[in-house]
């Protein structure tokens, strides 16, 4: 079993979760849904391309000024 971390945010009237690591996107109408579906995306992408062990991922974030 691995962890990985979901990234989550709602867009036009839905929500939209990411995997960073693997970098699988998926949606669903709730929260639990798009965790629902990202990971079962998740794990059918690592069916076929499998991802060797890493560290944690460290998250940080920063910011961009408009030119």
């Amino acid at each position: 079993m691995s962890n990985f971390t979901a990234v989550i945010f709602e867009e036009e009237g839905c929500y939209i979760a990411e995997c960073p690591e693997v970098g699988t996107v998926s949606q669903g109408r709730t929260i639990e849904e798009a965790l629902k579906n990202l990971k079962e995306a998740t794990e059918l992408y690592l069916e076929e391309f499998p991802v060797t062990k890493r560290g944690n991922p460290i998250i940080t974030s920063f910011e961009i000024i408009p030119a």
